[in-house]
């Protein structure tokens, strides 16, 4: 049977810590992709085009579901690093 590193107090508040950063900011990236280029900015990313279709309006309908994907994988890989680096890891 393997030792397993012992998961402190300290090091689950230290990786919970650093979790919900990463999150934070990812949360953030997010709405920016998703409010800002498919709301705030739609008139001016409009004068561009994917295919036929005006960028903010691509952006709104299928930009942010990928932007939202892309984050997911980012989160699954970032975290897997924390549980690893605090010794958290299952």
């Amino acid at each position: 049977m393997e030792s397993e590193p012992k998961q402190s107090d300290g090091n689950r508040e230290a990786f919970w810590r650093a979790n919900k950063r990463l999150i934070s900011l990812l949360l953030i990236i997010w709405l920016v992709i998703s409010l800002g280029c498919g709301v705030w900015w739609v008139e001016w990313l409009n004068q561009f085009t994917i295919g036929s279709l005006p960028l903010g309006f691509w952006i709104a309908q299928q930009g942010s579901i990928y932007t939202f994907v892309v984050l997911i994988l980012i989160y699954a890989v970032c975290t897997d690093r924390l549980e690893r680096k605090y010794g958290v890891a299952e």
